[in-house]
């Protein structure tokens, strides 16, 4: 919706997409990837640009290593451990300060709780201009439909926009 919305707006619009089962938005560049690695490198390669907006829910966590192989279930009373390493957290590198950095960058915050608290946190914490926080609790609809209800974050103030359709959000934002 967000990369439909800044085409009809006339602007050159790149879609960094992990795997997803919508059309891409016609007119649109699309680039498609697996991991948060190659997310990061699409990104990177997209840049200069005068917006960024950042909407993709990266894993914070991956697996330290990569099986070359099926992971066989342990023998029953045995216990497995799995490590993690964290992800590369996309939309902190692009807020960089620097010659690269977007003229506006703009993060999403899927929140079960303390929204706008948490929202207003990670807009600090990732250095993003703007966050466009979403209740995601299990019945609002947010996650796999197509209506929203967000709230604006910026480093001025807080904007309650009403529940509305995702591509009315999506105009909505761009427009702003």
């Amino acid at each position: 919706a967000l990369a439909r919305a800044a085409r009809a707006l006339g602007a050159k619009v790149t879609l960094v997409s992990g795997p997803v089962t919508l059309p891409d938005p016609e007119g649109v560049r699309v680039v498609k990837v697996h991991t948060a690695h190659e997310m990061l490198a699409a990104v990177l390669s997209a840049l200069p640009a005068d917006v960024a907006i950042c909407a993709a829910a990266v894993a914070d966590w991956r697996a330290s290593d990569e099986a070359a192989h099926k992971l066989k279930k342990p023998r029953q009373g045995t216990e497995t451990t799995l490590a993690l390493t964290l992800n590369p957290d996309i939309i902190t590198t692009i807020a960089t300060p620097g010659p690269a950095r977007p003229r506006l960058v703009i993060g999403f915050a899927a929140e079960t709780e303390n929204l706008i608290e948490n929202a207003k946190a990670k807009r600090d914490r990732k250095g993003a201009d703007w966050i466009v926080a979403n209740d995601v609790w299990p019945g609002t609809g947010a996650m796999g439909g197509d209506r929203t209800q967000i709230h604006l974050v910026t480093g001025q103030a807080v904007e309650d926009w009403p529940p509305m359709s995702k591509d009315e959000m999506a105009a909505r934002l761009l427009a702003r």
